[in-house]
């Protein structure tokens, strides 16, 4: 667990504890992705689903598959990050697949996201991951740079996604323009 006190733009200092995320963080983790995904293109806000996946992940982390780091001020959850095992046969090694990196939007640009992302590398690390690797909104010019200035890299790859038969497809904007949903 970090400890860190930052500086924010506003006038006083913004304390903040990068912990494990808990069951109880339910609810406020569920706000952030709504944030998040109001700003990604490629999803929808579907407060109900992401509840499901949340409980999904925090099973994971019980299992050692899985961590969500959260970072709390003033006893409240103002951001999180995830980070998932996968088994990468180009590593040879068991890599990290990060997502749900968050802040709360008014704190954004104080250094919780970097902090964010120390914990879930020093997670990594514990774990004897051999790589971390996300996906970013492409016009999410703020994160793009956010994760420059942590030294990730763009690659040639490029994510496809296609939805798993029997799976129901749900209608949303932008379906029959060359995205697959």
């Amino acid at each position: 667990m970090l400890s860190h006190t930052q500086l924010s733009p506003a006038p006083a200092a913004v304390q903040v504890t990068v912990r494990p995320a808990r069951i109880t963080d339910l609810p406020t983790l569920v706000e952030l992705l709504c944030q998040l995904f109001s700003i990604e293109t490629d999803f929808e806000v579907r407060p109900t689903r992401h509840a499901r996946g949340l409980r999904l992940l925090l099973g994971a982390v019980r299992r050692g598959s899985a961590y969500v780091a959260v970072a709390e001020s003033r006893g409240e959850v103002v951001g999180m990050a995830t980070v998932q095992t996968v088994v990468s046969t180009a590593e040879g090694a068991p890599s990290g697949w990060i997502e749900d990196v968050v802040v709360r939007e008014d704190l954004r640009g104080t250094g919780i996201g970097t902090m964010l992302m120390a914990d879930v590398a020093h997670w990594a690390r514990a774990n004897n991951l051999a790589r971390l690797q996300l996906l970013a909104d492409r016009r999410n010019r703020l994160a793009l740079a956010f994760y420059d200035r942590l030294a990730f890299q763009p690659t040639n790859m490029i994510c496809l996604r296609a939805r798993c038969p029997g799976r129901s497809q749900p209608v949303s904007p932008g379906r029959g323009q060359g995205r697959v949903r």
